[in-house]
């Protein structure tokens, strides 16, 4: 999830978005617009909003079965968050707060408060719902480990179920830990040249679609390297796992531990490969947007996500 600068770029992306999803496993040099939130772009007329509805403040999902922590041969389990607590561990994660549209002319206010993201049954739940707040129709949450836990090469794992509903677009995400940092040269710390890793993003008009991407310098927003891995069921059916595999040599995208996409430093056609840092961890759900799209009429909320665990492996050293 990125941002772009431009107006022109953003409905560059939501025409490549409509394009590419015609085709099946293909490579394009598309993007998902997901903004920082330092940038304050104008919403996107692409976002449109409902009359709020009635929403709920608890949730009855059955924990599926757990998956055993059984790092890949030569890795170690360096940090997880299985959610096992009654709160959101503050070690770990952080907020996004806000507004504004993201960027991307996303539909939804962040907030912290528990009815938007709290821990039930073992499970991470992000709610988004429909409801007057500060000046917007809908509610969510973007947690992330910026500052707190932040992570350079190894294994990055969730388990995660995705909401249905045309315009929802939740994401497993990274960003380059210094991003909105002092830096001697602010470019450092501004985006895309932090560089972004999208684990997973979903948009509720294709079903059947998850996506996996890079941003950086010289190919973000539009340009974002992107893969798009469909499947032959609805993918908010049931959970799911979502990875990648980093190391010196590149990227590997996994969607339930089958590889679907691969980047190396060599295939930026000699732009810049900014993947050799630490980065931090999101997870949020937008709505509507340049790549979320229209907001169904028939979209019922409130909505969840719900995130059974993030684990982080790493090689062994020695």
């Amino acid at each position: 999830m990125t941002i772009s600068s431009r107006l022109g770029s953003l409905l560059v992306a939501l025409v490549l978005v409509g394009g590419a999803c015609a085709a099946d496993d293909t490579e394009v040099e598309s993007a998902s617009t997901t903004a920082p939130p330092t940038s304050a772009v104008s919403p996107s007329s692409t976002t449109t909003t409902v009359a709020p509805t009635t929403t709920v403040t608890t949730t009855t999902i059955v924990p599926p079965p757990p998956i055993p922590i059984d790092p890949p041969e030569g890795y170690e389990l360096t940090w997880s968050d299985e959610f096992e607590g009654d709160v959101i561990d503050p070690a770990n994660w952080t907020y996004d707060i806000g507004g504004w549209g993201w960027g991307n002319g996303e539909a939804q206010y962040y907030t912290d408060r528990p009815e938007n993201a709290r821990v039930e049954n073992g499970l991470l739940v992000i709610e988004l719902r429909a409801e007057p707040f500060e000046e917007s129709y809908y509610t969510s949450a973007r947690l992330l480990t910026q500052g707190l836990q932040e992570f350079q090469y190894g294994r990055i794992e969730a388990r995660i179920k995705v909401p249905s509903g045309v315009g929802t677009w939740p994401a497993f995400w990274m960003l380059g830990a210094n991003f909105g940092r002092d830096t001697e040269d602010p470019n450092d710390s501004n985006w895309p040249n932090v560089g972004e890793i999208d684990i997973m993003e979903y948009v509720g008009r294709e079903p059947d679609l998850v996506v996996g991407t890079i941003h950086g310098p010289g190919y973000a927003g539009a340009g974002g390297l992107t893969r798009w891995n469909r499947q032959d069921f609805p993918i908010a059916d049931d959970f799911h796992t979502f990875a990648i595999d980093w190391d010196e040599e590149g990227i590997r995208w996994f969607f339930d531990d089958e590889q679907y996409y691969e980047l190396t430093p060599d295939s930026l056609g000699g732009r810049e490969w900014v993947f050799d840092q630490p980065f931090f961890i999101i997870l949020n759900v937008a709505l509507g947007g340049t790549l979320g799209g229209m907001i169904g009429l028939d979209t019922e909320f409130p909505l969840h996500m719900y995130v059974d665990y993030v684990r982080v492996y790493q090689e062994i050293e020695g």
